[in-house]
């Protein structure tokens, strides 16, 4: 199979925010493709997720842990790149011997290696597919198989396994950072938004509905990466972050709100994204699509207020602290 064309462009998923430049570079038309794009980000659809695990992919015992935790230690089968389903730790220590992983791994040590790369390369990319609660995992494990398909088949070697301990099924890949052409795959920003469209495609072709649009787009505010903060701190996994939290919690308990650098930039884009809608609901307005226009205004009077990552630290941690002295004054009110 010939691999895939692929035009890995700068420009974002749905490009609202150039329709509401000025200029020649303005833009004063909308594809059907757009057109669909738009109803379905209105409409709420649910977004796709593609995430790049980042920890345990540099060096041949980490990947086997990784599979056998995947595995659920043998509980679930792994499926790979040429359909064979896999259970066990000897499949899967013969998995890896067969993408040469264990020659890979000290070549990559030696003397190929940068002297000033203090980081060695990945020996695989761990990826992981998800949905919102409520999609069927089954369409969910086909979507991905289907994906995996067209991006890396005869290329870059993989296993996968559907998880559905969770509320939300997704699916976790492994796949070779190097291919059999011996060579390797790098993860950008572009690329992860490419998969992310891919992936919301073949949902739709499967009969699901899913959307891939970039949060700004929407006005989401960033309460899943909040949700991993605090998980994180628990653990005693986000030093970085227990600092930030502690910061804020600071600022709440003398009443101050933080103010950071990145607010300016951040309110921006969003002035960018709310001048895009408007005038897409222009535009959509002059094709024929009046209705679809009216819901593009109300989704646009909807959008929350943009706030930085502090500013959503410190207004959870300040209903953090109400909730508890609501709770201690019940207990005093009670006795």
């Amino acid at each position: 199979m010939p691999r895939k064309t692929v035009d890995l462009s700068a420009r974002p998923l749905l490009d609202i925010a150039s329709y509401g430049r000025r200029g020649p570079t303005r833009r004063d038309h909308l594809s059907g493709l757009e057109v669909a794009h738009i109803r379905r980000t209105v409409n709420r659809a649910p977004e796709v997720m593609v995430k790049v695990l980042s920890k345990g992919g540099h060096d041949i015992k980490a990947v086997r842990r990784h599979l056998d935790y995947l595995s659920r230690r043998g509980q679930l089968e792994l499926e790979t790149d040429d359909g064979e389903r896999i259970s066990g730790k000897e499949a899967q220590r013969a998995l890896l011997e067969e993408w040469d992983l264990d020659i890979d791994e000290p070549r990559r040590r030696g003397d190929l290696l940068p002297t000033d790369d203090r980081r060695s390369p990945k020996l695989v990319h761990k990826l992981m597919f998800s949905m919102p609660a409520g999609t069927p995992p089954d369409k969910v494990l086909a979507a991905v198989r289907n994906f995996a398909t067209e991006e890396f088949a005869l290329q870059h070697r993989y296993a996968m396994v559907l998880h559905t301990d969770e509320p939300h099924p997704h699916v976790h890949m492994v796949v070779n950072a190097v291919s059999e052409q011996g060579e390797r795959l790098n993860i950008r920003k572009d690329t992860l938004r490419h998969w992310r469209a891919e992936f919301a495609r073949h949902l739709r072709a499967l009969g699901v509905e899913a959307n891939a649009t970039e949060r700004a787009v929407r006005g989401q505010e960033r309460t899943t990466k909040l949700d991993g903060i605090y998980r994180a701190m628990h653990r005693g996994d986000s030093s970085h972050m227990r600092n930030r939290v502690e910061s804020a919690a600071g600022m709440v308990a003398v009443g101050r709100m933080p103010g950071e650098l990145g607010k300016v930039t951040l309110a921006e884009t969003r002035s960018q994204v709310m001048r895009g809608w408007a005038a897409v609901s222009d535009l959509l307005d002059q094709q024929g699509e009046a209705a679809l226009a009216a819901q593009v205004r109300r989704f646009l009077g909807a959008l929350p207020s943009a706030r930085t990552d502090q500013e959503l630290i410190t207004e959870q941690l300040t209903r953090q602290l109400a909730e508890q002295r609501r709770r201690t004054l019940s207990r005093d009110d009670a006795r």
